[in-house]
């Protein structure tokens, strides 16, 4: 199929309002004529995000990013461009096909390895619905994975046989170095084997829906591993992948609530009843890249990890977590030490669903947690149990959780509530004069842009406002310093040239995803620069550029002159030194 065209795209920007569809992502408040939201795309705890109705973009004042009604939803969803367009198109009931030639952009380097994780899954598939497959199926039907949830979530078998799969590769003329890279494929005194054998396999996805890893559990007596998941690769980071991401993020967004699980097979078994708003951290410590991936799927966070003393402190880890980026979760405990899939088996779809309604709040949690192995009739133990609730109430900013979390420990400890409120706020205050002194310290450090970039960014500033300061810099200016703001300048003029216009959020789609630019002009969108310019200051910016460039000129002959020998070449080379000077006074 063509490439879509840029009036086709633009048409498609035209028909949808960006405050529209960002809302439907995440909340926008409205101050003045611009709207506001916690920007996705950083570790954001204030409203930094500002969504403009009238240039239809946004810019987050602390990240930098910027971009149009594609850019965002190509980033929030980890998609590419195209499957954005068709994504805003379809919100917007205009009908387009894209065919199958646009998926997800990957490194052609890395496109072996998915290539034979797809491969693989289907192997692993097949091998299941053989007869070699039935005592795998038997020992699932156990356990209450029907062939639906088998189906669902892509359950395979690795065959008792120590190299299916790597015949299987060297038949695709894989060669054994890609292989060993994919975790897939071990070796060993006897040679190249699979790294997986006679195991139900459990596919692992990255936030895109591919395939990246798997994990294979035995299901014949007792081994000394029951798990074996898929070494760290070029394509599979733990820190960075969600179980069930990509189908949870729908139903999160659709109910504004996700809730997290340690394991993959307590996220199959909330599927089972009905539960599919539900990812799992895959046992890892919550990671920044998680707390991204979670802020983009739903406001509200409920954390059911397991019901042991582990589960206790994972939960303790994790909420603090998220309480660092401004999100309060909520969370539900589980007794007799069992996690959610012993839970549901154990006690049933209702009773279950009743914890997940009734989750409690996360300081509740806090205080019980920090009360184990305390003896609270001690001084000693009560005072550490104080202090370290009224730490945790310093990063509490929800007014009412608060209020009840203070009247709580003031009943338990007998203490004033006036003192208790005042060791808080010296907490907090000495908090903010750390802050204070590290934002002073990155300040000392900052490296000053020179006169001649400054010069360029402003120039590329006003081009992107007014057609007239394009027209001055295609008369004036021959050659951009700076190799990014050339290309990205040359691009706003053909673009004015060939739509009579100048819109910056047309612009950005004609750039597409041309990272690089993209993120020249996310710099430049975001510089604190008044709207309106005088003929003077873009002449400034133009005297500013060519001086550099007569500088770097005479700087180049001069270089040249040492180099060679002929007096009457030289004596030429120094002529036009002196024009250059000449021209630059």
């Amino acid at each position: 199929m063509a490439l879509i065209s840029n009036d086709l795209i633009n048409e498609i920007r035209r028909s949808v309002d960006i405050v529209d569809v960002i809302s439907n992502y995440l909340p926008l408040t409205q101050k003045g004529k611009n709207f506001f939201g916690v920007c996705p795309f950083h570790d954001d705890t204030n409203p930094s995000m500002s969504v403009s109705k009238e240039k239809q973009i946004y810019t987050c004042f602390s990240c930098g990013a910027t971009g149009n009604v594609f850019k965002f939803v190509m980033d929030y969803e980890n998609i590419s461009f195209v499957e954005a367009v068709k994504l805003v198109a379809d919100n917007a009931g205009i009908s387009i096909n894209i065919g199958n030639n646009y998926k997800q952009k990957v490194n052609k380097n890395l496109e072996p390895l998915y290539k034979m994780y797809e491969l693989s899954e289907m192997l692993y598939q097949n091998n299941i619905n053989t007869v070699q497959g039935k005592e795998a199926i038997e020992y699932l039907k156990k356990r209450d994975i029907d062939e639906s949830i088998i189906k669902e979530f892509g359950i395979g078998l690795s065959l008792h046989k120590r190299d299916v799969l790597t015949k299987l590769f060297l038949s695709k003329n894989y060669s054994y170095d890609v292989m060993l890279k994919s975790g897939l494929i071990t070796k060993n005194d006897y040679g190249y084997i699979d790294m997986y054998q006679d195991r139900i396999m459990f596919p692992l996805w990255d936030v895109s829906g591919r395939i990246v890893g798997f994990s294979g559990r035995i299901y014949k007596g007792d081994g000394n591993f029951k798990y074996i998941n898929t070494k760290e690769t070029e394509i599979f980071k733990k820190g960075e992948i969600l179980y069930n991401y990509h189908r949870a993020k729908d139903e999160a967004r659709r109910l504004n609530t996700v809730i997290i699980m340690e394991g993959f097979m307590d996220v199959i078994r909330a599927y089972t009843i009905g539960v599919k708003n539900v990812v799992a951290t895959m046992g890892t410590a919550v990671t920044k890249e998680h707390v991204t991936l979670l802020k983009r799927m739903a406001k509200n966070i409920i954390l059911l990890f397991d019901g042991d003393a582990a589960g206790a402190k994972a939960t303790y880890t994790c909420a603090n977590e998220l309480i660092k980026v401004g999100i309060v979760p909520k969370i539900v405990r589980l007794e007799e030490n069992l996690d959610p899939d012993e839970y549901i088996k154990k006690y049933g779809k209702e009773k279950f669903l009743g914890k997940l309604t009734h989750p409690i709040n996360v300081m509740d949690f806090k205080l019980s947690y920090l009360k184990k192995e305390r003896d609270l009739t001690s001084n000693d133990d009560m005072s550490k149990y104080i202090n370290d609730v009224l730490k945790e109430l310093v990063n509490i900013e929800d007014e009412i959780l608060f209020e009840l979390t203070i009247k709580k420990i003031t009943e338990e400890s007998h203490l004033s509530e006036e003192l208790l409120r005042k060791k808080v706020n010296d907490l907090k205050s000495n908090d903010d004069k750390k802050e204070e002194n590290v934002v002073i310290k990155s300040e000392k450090v900052k490296k000053v842009t020179n006169k001649y970039t400054q010069a360029e960014e402003n120039l590329i500033y006003y081009m992107l406002k007014s057609p007239e300061v394009i027209k001055i810099y295609d008369r004036k200016i021959t050659y951009m310093p700076t190799d990014v703001y050339r290309f990205l300048a040359r691009d706003i003029s053909y673009f004015y040239k060939q739509y009579h216009l100048i819109n910056v959020a047309d612009f950005m789609t004609f750039l597409r995803d041309d990272k690089e630019k993209l993120d020249a002009l996310s710099h430049i969108l975001s510089l604190p620069l008044k709207e309106d310019f005088t003929l003077e200051e873009i002449n400034d910016y133009i005297n500013a550029i060519r001086d550099y460039n007569i500088n770097f000129e005479q700087q180049r002959l001069k270089t040249k002159m040492r180099e060679i020998t002929d007096p009457i070449e030289k004596a030429k080379i120094a002529q036009k030194i002196i024009e250059l000077k000449v021209k630059g006074d």
